[in-house]
């Protein structure tokens, strides 16, 4: 199921395992539901749904959420089944507001994929920040139970949404929080990694996202998911193997976001001006930035949100709370355990809770004594929450390993010369993003075993010797790669992995037939198009033979490798189908032919000349 269904299905189904009271008679006995059109500056009018409480002793703060996944149910009379972000919220003393933005559903108005922030240059009157304003100045001073106190939230692309509602914001916006929120489509988040495409997710979620919408509509007139022929994304992919085909082919009906995708290949004026951090520099509200470690959409996007914000506004409230967590766990899971791993605790419980609850109680009510750490991490490997006075914290100390002969990791640099290890990468034959038939890209892929790939001769392995003591890693990762290929261009995957000893008792909380001893743990993958190695807007080719610095960034981690477990590096040249193939040619992928992908030979050096080294930050005990 593509994420489009998985997030109209969130808004639509119960969570059962939170609060079973709260149904949709609960919400019907003790809410108001009211359809509205607000109308924006420039005329369009949005549809707005809002439930609010019938207990009319005391007034109310607002607590909207602007989406572009349906406001569903329609009508006065249907409900939905909770309000807020989980059913607990519901009960709490809001009233809930919920937004179809510009162009989406039942809204007026065209839809633009992350709409630009208008600027004095781009001379743009609307954008989702003066939506969101509008919106808020029509409900302080139209909901008379109101008691003049804003918040918001949102995970996702309604993340983003949040974050644009703290430029310039209404005065009555007293806090926000912006959950995994989309925010840079072009470096890191969603679409493109290190301005790669991410093919599989691309291609599933405009499939039914981007088509045309010729008049307002409900859920039931919703385009249908695409029908994969196969059962197989990895061999669908290979029979289709150009960006032009797919869009000729099975993309007719959704054309513009793949129009621009081809127009705009490099990092340009319009990937920038949907950049939202560029514009985070007054922001007024209390921020609380939210997010999993495990998140396969927006983990960056969670991480630089957080970090801009503090930067460009030091006297602003601003806190970050991370879990172990795939994208929107934190609401849609317990949070004791993710794909084979367990966590010992119900962290989304812990979370909502500790702090999400008494964030908006205190801001939006004046209620409790809401003091929390400037970052709440929780660190997988030893499950335990972590409270630090900054993120990354100030508690660390800056290690690196280098990449030696024999496959091993070890801070001892090679003294020897014209050390490498040379292997062929072939596009004909792309490495899986995970194991068996690929007929969904899981969400577990990001914390998934990994030994279906160190057995592959196109994947390079380094690990530690078996660690001596635990191991807390911190913040972000960098791979500074030392390569040279005989062809013009490559892709450059890199991932760190959790090794597990041959004697461990850990357990599968899905199933009592995985093996976990020698378990390959996922902590982070990440890749960079090896053309944008020294910018993203202006991509070089690689000079064949010439030996050439590649340096990987990975988003933020927080893991501890216990004693025991090694630390292992994978690197590989395709992610397949998760991203598209590189013809190992430098040239615009998006016009590429079948012909054009050709096999490279790579050598990795590291010698006393060519050191390649991974670089992270401990976590001091």
């Amino acid at each position: 199921m593509n994420r489009f269904f998985f997030t109209v299905l969130y808004f639509l189904l119960v969570i059962t395992v939170y609060a079973q009271e709260i149904n949709e008679e609960y919400i019907k006995n003790n809410y108001t539901k009211v359809e509205q059109y607000i109308p924006m500056r420039d005329g369009v009018r949005l549809f707005t749904s809002i439930y609010i409480p019938k207990n009319n002793a005391q007034k109310y703060p607002i607590l909207l959420n602007r989406t572009p996944y349906t406001v569903a149910p329609y009508g006065v009379e249907k409900m939905k089944t909770y309000l807020g972000n989980f059913p607990e919220m519901t009960k709490a003393g809001y009233i809930f507001v919920y937004q179809d933005v510009r162009g989406k559903w039942m809204s007026e108005g065209t839809f633009e994929n992350i709409r630009p922030t208008r600027t004095i240059e781009n001379s743009h009157k609307i954008d989702e920040s003066t939506d969101t304003y509008d919106t808020i100045d029509w409900l302080v001073k139209n909901l008379k139970e109101n008691n003049g106190n804003v918040g918001m939230y949102g995970i996702s692309y309604p993340g983003f949404y949040a974050s644009a509602a703290l430029i310039d914001s209404h005065s009555a916006l007293k806090a926000v929080s912006p959950q995994a929120p989309v925010t840079d489509w072009f470096i890191g988040d969603d679409f493109h990694h290190g301005g790669a495409l991410f093919l599989m997710d691309a291609f599933r979620f405009m499939y039914t996202f981007d088509a045309s919408r010729p008049k307002p509509v409900t859920n039931a007139d919703s385009p249908k998911g695409f029908q994969l022929p196969s059962k197989d994304y990895y061999k669908f992919f290979l029979e289709n193997p150009t960006l032009k085909g797919l869009k000729a082919k099975y993309l007719s009906h959704t054309v513009k976001f793949w129009d621009d995708l081809a127009k705009h290949p490099t990092l340009d004026t319009f990937w920038m001006n949907r950049t939202i951090t560029n514009h985070l520099n007054t922001v007024k509200p209390a921020v609380m930035v939210v997010g999993g470690t495990f998140d396969a959409e927006d983990v960056y996007g969670t991480f630089e949100t957080y970090k801009t914000i503090e930067k460009q506004n030091v006297n602003n409230n601003n806190i970050l709370v991370i879990g172990p967590w795939y994208h929107g766990g934190w609401v849609r899971s317990k949070g004791d355990s993710f794909g084979d791993i367990r966590f010992g605790e119900k962290t989304s419980h812990y979370y909502q809770k500790n702090i999400e609850l008494p964030f908006f109680e205190y801001y939006l009510k004046g209620k409790g004594d809401f003091r929390p750490a400037e970052a709440t991490v929780y660190i997988s490997g030893s499950n335990e929450w972590k409270n630090f006075e900054q993120w990354p914290p100030k508690e660390i100390t800056s290690t690196e390993l280098f990449l030696l002969p024999n496959g091993k990791l070890g801070q001892q640099e090679n003294k020897s010369k014209h050390t490498y290890i040379q292997y062929y990468s072939d596009p004909a034959k792309p490495v899986p993003f995970q194991e068996g038939v690929i007929t969904d890209r899981t969400r577990e892929y990001m914390i998934n075993d990994q030994r279906f790939a160190s057995n592959r001769p196109d994947v390079i392995v380094f690990e530690t010797d078996p660690l001596t003591e635990d191991l807390t890693i911190v913040g972000p990762i960098t791979a500074n790669l030392k390569v040279s290929m005989t062809g013009t261009d490559a892709d450059f995957v890199v991932k760190v992995i959790d090794v597990y000893p041959d004697t461990s008792d850990s357990t599968s909380p899905l199933s009592e037939k995985i093996v976990m001893p020698g378990y390959q743990m996922l902590v982070r993958g990440e890749i960079l198009r090896g053309k944008f190695r020294n910018s993203f807007s202006n991509p070089e080719p690689f000079n064949p033979d010439e030996i050439t610095s590649v340096n990987v960034k990975l988003p933020d981690v927080a893991h501890t490798f216990k004693k025991g477990h090694k630390l292992m590096v994978q690197i590989q040249h395709s992610w397949f189908p998760l991203v598209d193939r590189n013809p190992n040619q430098f040239m615009d992928i998006y016009n590429a032919e079948p012909e054009d992908f050709k096999p490279n030979t790579h050598r990795l050096h590291f010698d006393q000349d060519n050191k390649s080294v991974i670089r992270f930050s401990i976590l001091n005990p």
